[in-house]
């Protein structure tokens, strides 16, 4: 969709993976802008392939992350300090939220719907972005991972940066020691173009090995310009039309994953600095 100052666009594609065994898909994603339109959420969340309702815990996630970070976001003019500060508490409110819907919804529950399991039944990971130009703050619980498009003065294309790496092993919401293991990063980037979203099942789509760059194993994967170079090109072209999305995520290097995939992403309409 088009929205002022930005194109927004998500898809969610099953993985092959989930069809062969009938499992359903146990993604979930979300974008909501802060009351006056200035700042944009965007959320998406992983459910546990082996817990019985963790769908469930999927939706929650990015509905809690959506409600709570689009509420008040500071103000471009807040300096770095004021940005950590806000997403620090907000981060523990997203993870205090979850735990707390999860709680509510099983002691309601009969045994018969699901009132015998604990919070880990709807275990997911989760990735969110705030973003209100200059400034873009993320929060990472598990494997989703997220980047960060910008351009550069120039010629050149847009620049890919992988602000937030999947984390391996994934971490839960619901797990014991989600609160020490959640990332939180908060960027300046006055080039800001893009910001992109998605569950791990796109990694073999999205990422690169690191050898690409003449770089070691040790640094770790980098957002693939292959990838998010076209996709925002398309989108921008299309007014935010999914459906190149939706075919990128349904082609025949998708299928390497077997798991869901699914990709939130927003652009500034014309390739330049978002305004």
């Amino acid at each position: 969709m088009r929205a002022p100052g930005r194109i927004v666009a998500g898809a969610m594609v099953q993985g092959t993976g989930h069809l062969a065994t009938g499992r359903g898909c146990q993604d979930a994603f979300k974008a909501a802008a802060s009351p006056d339109g200035s700042a944009l959420v965007l959320a998406v969340a992983d459910g546990a392939g082996s817990r019985a309702r963790s769908a469930l815990g999927a939706h929650l996630a990015v509905d809690l992350a959506c409600r709570l970070l689009a509420g008040d976001p500071p103000s471009p003019d807040a300096d770095e300090d004021g940005w950590r500060d806000w997403l620090d508490g907000r981060a523990g409110a997203v993870l205090d939220g979850y735990l707390g819907a999860v709680r509510a919804l099983l002691a309601t529950e009969a045994p018969e719907d699901g009132g015998g399991d604990d919070e880990d039944a709807l275990a997911a990971t989760l990735a969110a972005a705030v973003i209100r130009p200059p400034w873009v703050a993320l929060l990472q619980v598990g494997d989703c991972f997220g980047t960060v498009l910008t351009r550069p003065d120039g010629d050149r294309g847009e620049l890919c940066r992988l602000a937030l790496p999947p984390r391996r092993p994934a971490d839960f919401l619901s797990s014991p020691d989600a609160r020490e293991r959640m990332v939180t990063a908060v960027l300046h980037e006055p080039r800001l173009s893009g910001v992109v979203l998605a569950t791990d099942g796109c990694a073999p789509l999205a990422l690169d090995h690191p050898s690409v760059e003449g770089l070691p194993v040790e640094h770790g994967p980098l957002a693939s310009p292959r990838f998010f170079r076209p996709l925002a090109a398309a989108l921008r072209a299309n007014g935010g039309d999914a459906e190149p999305l939706r075919a990128l995520l349904s082609g025949p290097r998708a299928a390497r994953s077997g798991d869901d995939l699914t990709v939130l992403c927003a652009f500034s309409p014309d390739g330049g600095p978002w305004s």
